[in-house]
């Protein structure tokens, strides 16, 4: 194995030991906020009518009355076989509940997250092109409405326009009632596509504008920011004016060599963004009726169902260490300048 290869392994794995801490640390700090918050979860999941021998069986089939670090022990091996216990409200394994809504939440994060660098990143590098000039203010206007735009408020404002008043696209939910088809991955673009379904598949993508154009609007104005403050650090260094002396096509000068660099800073901040959107849906999904992660956590907080809550707040843990890393390891693989000793 060549010295960089080592390198890059060392760095590899004290990446992902890192990322194991992190998630380690966040299991450890929901295990004992659940049991600090002032409430019996064994009469919560029993239920207000069950009797005292109810409540204590419940509490002897749940492990609450031995010791605190078995207890603790008993909930880190019961996660690394993929077992997040049951929920109070629904009675349900929550790791089942989990792959039910997870891919909804997923499914506008990432069509978001895609929505937001298809239309960002052309237009950051537009207003750093024209500097100053008319169209960079209303790219930058742009922006800065979509960063501060509440998200009810803009919800509320195309729900109004597109499906009460114009009646072109579905008020709320995923589909309509009638659309049927097989959902290996619970993301119903992608199992409408698989499925053949294109029926379906416009179905699903008429009830996905409106959130996904709500969710999409704080990353799309974060972009275009990132990509224009870049774009202008980059366009102002000695190797770029170099090329324009050499009359190197001013296309090519912005798309091929300004823009390669001009991206790696904004990586992290990009993908973090998606996972933000992730742990940020509960808005847009109570608005849109959107049955997802955000909308199942929203039940449980209003309900008590702890152990759903610790269970939905690891879950967005991971979503975010894991996100963290890739990047990472991506921004490490394409610029040379990562210190990887």
């Amino acid at each position: 194995m060549s010295r960089g290869s080592r390198r890059w392994a060392g760095y590899l794995l004290r990446r992902v030991f890192t990322s194991l801490l992190v998630i380690l640390g966040v299991v450890t700090i929901t295990f004992v906020v659940s049991r600090l918050v002032p409430s019996d979860p064994a009469s919560l999941y029993a239920g207000a009518r069950a009797r005292p021998e109810q409540v204590e069986q419940v509490r002897a089939d749940l492990n609450l009355d031995a010791p605190v670090l078995s207890q603790y022990v008993g909930y880190l091996g019961d996660l690394a076989r993929g077992d997040m216990g049951i929920s109070f409200a629904t009675k349900r394994p929550i790791a089942e509940d989990l792959r039910r809504f997870l891919p909804a939440t997923l499914e506008l994060a990432l069509s978001a997250t895609a929505l937001a660098v298809l239309l960002g990143v052309p237009a950051g590098v537009m207003a750093a092109s024209r500097h100053r000039r008319l169209s960079d203010t209303g790219i930058r206007l742009l922006a800065v409405t979509g960063v501060s735009m509440p998200v009810f408020w803009s919800a509320l404002i195309l729900q109004l326009v597109f499906a009460a008043e114009l009646g072109w696209l579905p008020l709320a939910g995923r589909t309509e009632a009638t659309t049927v088809f097989a959902q290996p991955t619970g993301m119903f673009v992608i199992d409408s596509l698989v499925a053949g379904d294109w029926g379906g598949f416009v179905d699903v993508s008429r009830h996905l504008v409106m959130p996904v154009v709500v969710m999409a609007a704080f990353p799309l104005g974060l972009t275009i920011r990132l990509v224009r403050g870049t774009m202008l650090e980059v366009l102002g260094s000695d190797y770029i004016e170099a090329a324009t002396v050499a009359r190197i096509p001013r296309r090519t000068v912005l798309w091929r060599l300004a823009l390669k660099n001009a991206l790696l800073p904004a990586l992290t901040v990009l993908g973090l963004t998606f996972a933000y959107s992730i742990s940020s849906a509960f808005l847009v999904e109570a608005v849109f009726g959107w049955p997802g992660l955000g909308k199942y956590l929203t039940d449980a907080i209003v309900r008590v169902d702890f152990p759903v809550i610790t269970a939905a707040a690891l879950a967005i843990t991971v979503i975010y260490v894991l996100v963290n890393l890739a990047l990472d390891l991506l921004q490490a693989r394409l610029d040379p300048r990562v210190e990887l000793a």
